[in-house]
Formats: C-alpha cells, sequence, structure tokens
C-alpha cells in the first residue's frame, strides 16, 4: 500500500472500506428501534457510547459489534478477493473503513471516533495485537475509569505491539488510524487534562 498507492486493487480496496465503513449503525439502530436521530442527544456522536445515553444497553452493544465488524469485513474481504498480493488492498480497505466511520458521506463527513472500528480493523489484521490491546484498555479502566484515556493509551500503543510482532507495515498503518483517533478525540483529552471528563460509571 506505501509504494503502489495508485494500483485498481488497493483503490478498489479504499473504496470498499470506505464504503463499508461509512455505514452509521448507531444511527440506523436507534432509528429502527423508534428512538429518533441519535446525533440529538448526548455528545451527538454516531458511535456505542452515545447510543448507550439512549438508556439501551442492547443497542449499544449492537452498535458496537456493528461498528467493529464493519472493518474486520473490509480487510477480509479485500484480503480474500486479492490473491497473492492480497496486503496492499486489506490495509487498503481498513484505512478506508476507519476513514467511512469518521468521515461518513451520508452524515455530512460527521461520523464516530473510531475506537470500535479501529478494534475491529486491528482484530482482521492481529488477533494477538488486538489481545494487547484489550489488556491495556482493560487495565487502565478498570484502575482510573476513564473510557477514553484506556482508549487512548491502547490505541497509541499498538503500533509498537504490532513492530514487536514483525508487522511494520502494519504498525504504520494503526499509527495513521492512531493519529485520527486522538485527533477525534480532542475534546476528551480536553476534559481529561482539566479533570473534567466522565468516568465509567459515574451518572449525571
Amino acid at each position: 500500500m506505501l509504494t503502489d498507492l495508485a494500483t485498481p486493487a488497493v483503490l478498489g480496496g479504499l473504496t470498499l472500506g470506505y464504503a463499508l465503513g461509512s455505514i452509521p449503525f448507531g444511527l440506523i439502530l436507534t432509528r429502527f428501534a423508534g428512538l429518533g436521530d441519535v446525533r440529538a442527544i448526548g455528545s451527538g456522536n454516531i458511535g456505542a457510547t452515545n447510543v448507550l445515553r439512549t438508556g439501551r444497553k442492547g443497542l449499544a452493544a449492537a452498535t458496537l459489534l456493528g461498528d467493529a465488524l464493519k472493518g474486520t469485513a473490509a480487510v477480509l474481504i479485500a484480503k480474500t478477493l486479492g490473491g497473492d498480493l492480497a496486503e496492499g488492498p486489506a490495509m487498503a480497505a481498513g484505512l478506508g473503513a476507519f476513514l467511512g466511520h469518521l468521515f461518513p458521506v451520508w452524515l455530512g463527513f460527521r461520523g464516530g471516533k473510531g475506537v470500535a472500528t479501529f478494534i475491529g480493523v486491528l482484530l482482521a489484521f492481529s488477533p494477538p495485537a488486538l489481545g494487547a490491546f484489550a489488556a491495556i484498555w482493560l487495565g487502565l479502566a478498570f484502575a482510573l475509569k476513564y473510557s477514553s484515556l484506556a482508549a487512548l493509551a491502547a490505541s497509541a500503543a499498538t503500533p509498537l505491539v504490532l513492530w514487536a510482532l514483525g508487522a511494520p507495515t502494519q504498525a504504520v498503518l494503526f499509527l495513521v488510524l492512531g493519529a485520527l483517533l486522538w485527533w477525534k478525540h480532542a475534546p476528551n483529552i480536553r476534559r481529561l487534562a482539566a479533570g473534567t471528563e466522565g468516568r465509567i460509571g459515574q451518572k449525571g
């Protein structure tokens, strides 16, 4: 992907990934459940955390699963169709899925923050690296009670884990995805610095 960005297979992977990644599961599921537009409540985000603010834990879980698996599906489909040269299209599909979730054309390019889709793409490339992500997230979330901080730390560690596992090209991809994830979490980072970020389980 890094050397042949303009090949038809890579561009096809990017397009496929974007199309799948831009499916707004949070918006679709809440409307189907008769709850209206999830963007009108809470943070206005379409992700699982904001869906949870509707009080429907099942819908939030379904949103999380959908947002993750669209990233996984994009990469696996690209790998299947790419044959012997699957790495480039698969990398492009992962990037496309992440960009589609963050900037869906159907919603005026205003999408989610990307944690679930980051996880889904990581699952398709490296289950061991996903295990490390989960361990870091769970450890920090349990100790500090900040979901956003746990996700930021786990995403920052992911490229290092992939590099240590002997996957430098994938490490570069997740360095890019992680940078975008941090950028989308800028409001959370500001609240963390100010001590006003909500904690896990905190009411109100």
